[in-house]
Order: structure tokens, then sequence, then C-alpha cells
């Protein structure tokens, strides 16, 4: 059994986050919840900052906030001297709520639309990523209306493929992110860009998956950026300050996975980016990179209260907990594992083989296929590890199921950052149906 971070079994047996009893958490704040070991989170935050500063290289670690977002983790992040990636008007909003030095936002995105641009330009936020030309043509007609300036990166895809599930793997030349880096889209944006009176261009950005576990990947990616940027000081005499290498970084889900420590994959970053500027004598760039799941993944355990039986006879045994697809997607999505405890009975052996199942009403609903419990009886709380990462932002109201509450603990404490939805949440958007006719409601 792998224990993560603060994870422990106390005397009764009991697996413990932050020296809480989960237990106890269930019983306060009820199933299904999401509770954060967040000593995890800052050990996590630090050990890429560390391995720079020991480098000597200038760097930007950018929490990448779609794995998770919220007021309190934003909070988290500002404490931890981490800059912020958001990629959308709404995580933007969020950071804000949270008093988000300004300066530390990054602004990723696809389709950023003309509101959310301008949402970033009145707040002042530190860097835009450019990811395609009719950006470019918003972001000239928001700045030049308002006389403001902004720094910006270019994103491009580099051409590397990640060993990764095709539906996170964002680097290859097939993508709808970003400027393809070897068929002159990069240097049009970068020539429709690099002279504007109120575009900063930094320099360039790219991400080419997630759930990585080596290294070789970063580096080519590393090698095509810098080739580029040398290239832009031969033929326009322009020095690209900062490099962004994205993230990616994988964590353990089960004991297939074999991650590596943040540490390497920085180093080698770092070793190809003062190999290239040595040998070309390129002056070095700020490095930014951008953990998520790396941060918070392992950081996260959802507890779940067992709730029903069914044995196939000679096929296999589900049990059912009341949670499910809606509260983690991403077993139905694209096949994400994971492993499960008996969080109230530790010590006993995990043994017996069950595919947990959520509640929603589809078929697919199975959080795992192939779990080893401690025998399940009537009480038992079940505790999924690893779901930190884009389980609640990507959680639904899916047969109307309200989403599970967030809990933060560390030293000892816990605390209650996202409440539990209500019937009357899931209700409130609703408007009755009135009488076309007479305007009545019916």
């Amino acid at each position: 059994m792998h224990l993560y971070g603060t994870q422990s079994i106390n005397t009764n047996g009991h697996l413990t986050i932050g020296g809480v009893d989960t237990i106890d958490i269930a019983g306060e704040y009820g199933t299904p919840v999401i509770v954060y070991d967040i000593e995890l989170f800052r050990a996590r935050a630090n050990a890429f900052k560390e391995t720079f500063r020991k480098a000597g290289i200038r760097a930007q670690v950018a929490y990448a906030s779609k794995a998770f977002s919220s007021i309190a983790i934003y909070e988290i992040a500002k404490e931890e001297g981490l800059s912020l990636d958001v990629v959308s008007g709404g995580e933007l909003y969020t950071a804000i709520k949270a008093d988000y030095p300004r300066e530390r936002i990054h602004f990723h995105g696809n389709n950023k639309s003309y509101e959310e641009l301008e949402f970033a330009f009145e707040e002042s936020i530190g860097c835009i990523v450019i990811d395609n030309l009719s950006e470019i043509a918003l972001i000239k007609e928001i700045s030049e209306k308002r006389k403001q300036k902004m720094d910006v990166l270019i994103r491009v895809t580099p051409g590397v493929e990640a060993h990764t599930h095709d539906y996170i793997t964002t680097g290859q030349e097939d993508s709808k992110f970003g400027f393809d880096l070897k068929n002159g889209q990069t240097d049009e944006a970068f020539l429709q860009l690099y002279k504007h009176p109120y575009i900063n261009v930094l320099g360039m950005h790219c991400h080419i998956g997630s759930q990585i576990f080596e290294t070789e990947a970063f580096r080519f990616a590393a090698e095509a950026l810098m080739t580029k940027m040398i290239a832009w000081q031969k033929d326009y005499d322009f020095i690209c300050t900062v490099l962004n290498l994205g993230g990616g970084f994988g964590i353990r889900y089960t004991e297939e996975d074999k991650p590596l420590e943040p540490s390497v994959y920085v180093k080698e970053m770092a070793m190809i980016v003062s190999s290239m500027t040595e040998k070309y004598k390129y002056p070095v760039p700020e490095i930014w990179i951008e953990p998520g799941r790396s941060l918070v993944g392992d950081a996260g355990t959802t507890l779940y209260s067992f709730g029903s039986t069914k044995i196939v006879p000679g096929v296999r045994t589900y049990i059912a907990v009341d949670g499910g697809m809606s509260d983690n997607i991403r077993p139905a999505l694209y096949g994400a594992k994971y492993t499960a405890v008996t969080a109230n009975r530790m010590n006993e052996s995990h043994s017996t083989k069950v595919t947990i199942a959520g509640k929603c009403c589809e078929s697919g609903d199975k959080l795992i296929e192939e779990a080893f419990l401690a025998t399940p009886v009537k009480g038992d709380i079940i505790g999924t590890f690893c779901t930190g990462a884009y389980s609640y932002s990507m959680a639904s109201n899916y047969n109307r199921l309200p989403r599970p509450a967030v809990v933060f603990v560390e030293n000892g404490q816990h605390q209650l950052v996202i409440r539990r939805e209500t019937y009357e949440d899931i209700i409130r958007l609703d408007i009755p149906l009135r009488n076309m006719k007479s305007g009545e409601v019916l």
C-alpha cells in the first residue's frame, strides 16, 4: 500500500492526512469530500523553486490552476510565491477575488473572447499567452483602443509527441493549441507582434502534454524553441527574455506509474538551455514552467461512503459509492486509473477484489475497474487516492447530483474551503416556465 505526502495510519487503523483522521472528516463534512494535503502542495512547490535556485537560473514556477481552481488554493499558491496560470475568464475572476498579484498571472487558452481579453487588460495582468492569429487581431484592437501595453508569449507546437494519452497530448503538430513551429506559423505570428507599439513579446511557450514520465520530450522541446529563438536573434536582432516549457510532469496514480522527482525535469531543462545559450552566445532567458497535476494531483484524496453491492457470479463484484463520474469524470473520459483503500480499516488485509462503481445512471460510471479493499461492510469509508487534479475542476451536476465538499488539512487542522452543493444550489439558475401568451407562471 503506497501512502502519499502526510498520509499515515493511526492507532484506530484509520487513514489520516495532515494529522487529521479521515473518518472524522467524513463524519463532519459528509461524503463525497475531497481532502487536500496542503503540506504536500507546499513541498512540491518549493522543490521546483529550489532546483532552479540551486542551478542559478532565473525562473517562474506557475501553478497551472485548471487542475484545481478555488480562492483557497490560489491563496496557498500566493503564499508560496508561485505565479498563476489561468485559462478562462472564470479562473481569472477567481484569481482577482483571491487578490493574486496581477503581475504573476499568465492567461492561456485557445479561444479567449474579446471580453476575457479586455478583462485581462483591465486588471493589468502579467502576461497573455497568444494561441492563434485571431487572438493577435483581438489583442491588437484592445491594446490600441486602450493605449495600454501588454506582455505576451507566443505559444508554439514544437512537433514533440510525449508518451501520454491522445486526449492530453498537446505538443504534436496536429493540435488545437498554438502556432506550428515547422510550417512558418510561428514566424508569421512573431512578425505581426514584435514591432507593435503596445505588445511586448517576451518569448515563446510550449506545453507538450500531461502525465509525462521521461525527460526526453522536454529536451527536444527546449532544443526546438531555443533554435527558433537563436534564429530570431540572427534574422531580426531580437532577444527572447522568457522560455516557457509548460508542465505535464507525471505523478504516481498506480504502481504502474514511475514518475520522476520534480528536480529531474527541471535539471534537464536547465542543462539544455544552458548548453545552447553558451554555445551560441545567447543571453540566458528566464525559464517558466507550469506544474498543475504534480502540485495537487496526489495531494488530493476523495472519501466516499460505501453503499450497495452487486455480485455477478464468476465475473465481478460491484460496490457502489455515493459519488462517481459526477465528481471524477477521468476514468470514464479517458480510462484514468486510480487506487483505493478502506479508510476506516487500513490495517486489515486489502485482498477483496471489487469494481468501484458510482451512482450515476451510466454503465460506464466505474471509478476503478479492479480495486483491492478490505471486505466491504456497512459503514465503510472508501478513500480514492490522487484525485486532487481534474476531479473537482471537471465535476458536474449530472443526474442533478450536488458537487462535493472540499477540505484542506495541514498540521492537524482542517478547514472547509468549498462547501457541498445543496439541492437548492442546483436549481438556483432554473427559471419556471411561463405561459407564452399571458406571461403568467404556469
